[in-house]
C-alpha cells in the first residue's frame, strides 16, 4: 500500500498522485481538500483526516474509506464501488446516485439520498446508522435508504420532510416513527418479515463494517416507507 501525505497538496494534485499510486493507497494528513477519488475505478483508498466535499463524485467501482468525518456531497452521482465513513458526513450525500453503496456509521445531513434512482441491476444502497436531517430522499426515483437511529441524543430519527417528491425506491427506518410527517404521495407502514429479510443484507454489512450487533439492530420494528404507485411524480420520471 502507498502512502500518500495530503497536507501540503491540492485536490488535482491528491488525485493525480492516486491516480499514480497503484490500486491500493492510504492518504493521511487530509486537510478538506475536494472531489478526492472523483470518477475512479478499481482502487482502493483509505483516508485519515477529514475529505473536503464531492468526495466520491462519479465513483465508478473505486473503495473509499474514511477513519473520520466527511464535508457535503459525498458519493455525488457515484455510479458503482463502496464509500465507508467511521463517521458523521454533512449534506447531500449520495446525490443522485445511481449505483453503488454509502455506509456511515453515524449521522447524516440534510438532503440525504435526494435524486437517487436506478437502472436494472443498478441498484444504489445509502446506509446511516445514525440520524438523518431534513428532506431526506427528496425526489427519490430508485435505490434503498436505510437510517438506524443508533445515535445516542433524544433527536428524532430523521428531520422535517422526508421522502417529498418520492416516486421510486424504498426507504427503511428503524422505529416505528410516530410523529413524523410524511407526505401524501407516500406509504409508511410497519415492516414485514418479508420487509425484514429485504434489509437484513444492508444490516448485516453495516453491523460487520463498524463491529455492531446486527440481530440486535434487527430486533427492533422498522418503518418501510414506499411511493404510491398512482401519484404525479411517476408519471414525469418514469416510463411505463
Amino acid at each position: 500500500m502507498t502512502t500518500l501525505y495530503a497536507r501540503e497538496l491540492d485536490h488535482r494534485a491528491l488525485n493525480e498522485a492516486i491516480r499514480g499510486a497503484g490500486e491500493s493507497v492510504r492518504i493521511t494528513g487530509c486537510a478538506g481538500q475536494r472531489f478526492i477519488g472523483a470518477g475512479m475505478s478499481g482502487a482502493r483508498i483509505e483516508i485519515r483526516g477529514i475529505p473536503g466535499n464531492a468526495l466520491g463524485a462519479y465513483l465508478n467501482g473505486a473503495e473509499i474509506t474514511v477513519e473520520g468525518n466527511a464535508q457535503d456531497a459525498v458519493g455525488d452521482t457515484m455510479n458503482g464501488g463502496r464509500i465507508v465513513v467511521r463517521g458523521s458526513i454533512g449534506d447531500a450525500a449520495g446525490y443522485a446516485m445511481r449505483g453503488g453503496e454509502i455506509f456511515v456509521r453515524d449521522n447524516a445531513g440534510y438532503r440525504a439520498g435526494i435524486h437517487m434512482k436506478e437502472y436494472k441491476e443498478k441498484i444504489p444502497v445509502l446506509v446511516i446508522g445514525g440520524r438523518a436531517g431534513s428532506f431526506l430522499g427528496e425526489y427519490q426515483a430508485g435505490g434503498v435508504i436505510v437510517v438506524l437511529g443508533l445515535h445516542e441524543d433524544s433527536r428524532r430519527i430523521v428531520g422535517e420532510f422526508p421522502c417529498t417528491g418520492m416516486h421510486g425506491g424504498r426507504m427503511f427506518l428503524r422505529g416505528t416513527c410516530e410523529g413524523i410527517a410524511f407526505p401524501p404521495q407516500v406509504t409508511a407502514r410497519a415492516a414485514s418479515r418479508e420487509d425484514t429479510e429485504a434489509v437484513r443484507p444492508y444490516v448485516e454489512t453495516y453491523a460487520a463494517l463498524f463491529g455492531k450487533d446486527a440481530r440486535a439492530i434487527l430486533d427492533a420494528p422498522f418503518t418501510v416507507v414506499t411511493p404510491d404507485n398512482a401519484n404525479p411524480y411517476r408519471r414525469m420520471y418514469v416510463e411505463n
